[in-house]
């Protein structure tokens, strides 16, 4: 497993990324931990539908898509709100699309991102689509897709990573093994609980990195962003994280885990290893937080209004 930066945030390896980077990164962490913090506490005041929250899986999404390009294409599951935020997409979007309002359902134009998807593992055949469109095109544009761990168990998964090895889509596959689909653990989905053992088969490469690491994540997403460019061929990446929440507003998962299982991996905090690291490179204090943290009141508070603005679909006659 690609390690960087250990449970309490000190180095391992030698980081190739600069300060400004790394303060971008922690940012971009910590803008989706209070979205997906106020969305429940938004579903909670019945201002937003049945969500699935991310928390503890920032990492993992927030450093896949920041090796990303503007143009590039990004095919989330339902999950990936985290992603889809560092990507471009606007957070009165993201709400009107968890409240079912027609006005989410369409993206904003020029923004690549195909819609949160429900059904398990439809999106990974669509995302080598789109990136096998691109390479013929000559458009240099990549695109990236997430699964769950469970969700590699769909044909869908088999069909897409077969595609794109056997035609070399330049494609990124991310899968958040967070250890469980729902209320099924790992070791009753599959015999090898490495996911990335499987890209052999395929012949591509796989790489299994700590899901909680930024630094890591990021790394690794950039190498299989670079390579995808260089007309080298798709990467599976296996980001091992934990979904510290519940699988959705209306899951109850004391019913399928013990708590004390949740309670070890708050101790591996995305974000609190990354702060730990910032601050001991004299790159962060309380000052800088507090501003990042109203600043992103702010901006919800801005796209809450335009969210409730939005006016009501007419009724069909």
């Amino acid at each position: 497993m690609i390690r960087y930066l250990s449970e309490t945030g000190e180095p391992l390896e030698a980081i190739a990324f600069g300060p400004e980077e790394l303060e971008q990164g922690y940012r971009a962490l910590k803008r989706a931990r209070f979205f997906d913090e106020r969305a429940i506490t938004l579903h909670r005041q019945g201002r937003l539908g049945v969500y699935p929250p991310y928390r503890g899986q920032e990492a993992a999404q927030v450093g896949t898509a920041l090796a990303l390009e503007p143009a590039d294409w990004l095919a989330p599951s339902y999950r990936e709100t985290g992603a889809a935020l560092v990507h471009g997409l606007p957070m009165a979007q993201i709400i009107l699309y968890w409240r079912s309002h027609p006005a989410g359902w369409r993206f904003p134009d020029g923004l690549n991102i195909l819609p949160f998807y429900i059904p398990i593992a439809t999106q990974l055949p669509q995302a080598v689509g789109l990136a096998h469109a691109a390479m013929l095109r000559g458009t240099g544009q990549i695109a990236m897709t997430y699964v769950g761990d469970g969700g590699t168990s769909e044909g869908d998964f088999h069909e897409a990573l077969n595609f794109a090895a056997v035609f070399g889509a330049p494609v990124v596959f991310v899968v958040q093994n967070n250890g469980w689909a729902i209320s099924v653990p790992t070791a009753r989905q599959m015999k090898d609980p490495r996911i990335a053992e499987r890209a052999a088969g395929y012949g591509m490469p796989g790489v299994t990195v700590d899901g909680n690491d930024l630094v890591a994540v990021w790394q690794v997403a950039r190498e299989a962003a670079a390579r995808a460019r260089a007309g080298e061929g798709p990467t599976l990446i296996e980001a091992l994280t934990y979904r510290v929440a519940p699988h959705t507003t209306s899951d109850d998962p004391k019913r399928y885990r013990s708590e004390d299982e949740a309670g070890q991996w708050s101790g591996k905090d995305p974000l609190a290893r990354m702060r730990r690291y910032l601050e001991s490179q004299g790159r962060w204090d309380e000052e800088r937080e507090a501003g990042l943290e109203d600043a992103l009141k702010g901006e919800l508070a801005e796209a809450l209004k335009t969210a409730d603005a939005a006016p009501e679909p007419e009724a069909w006659e």
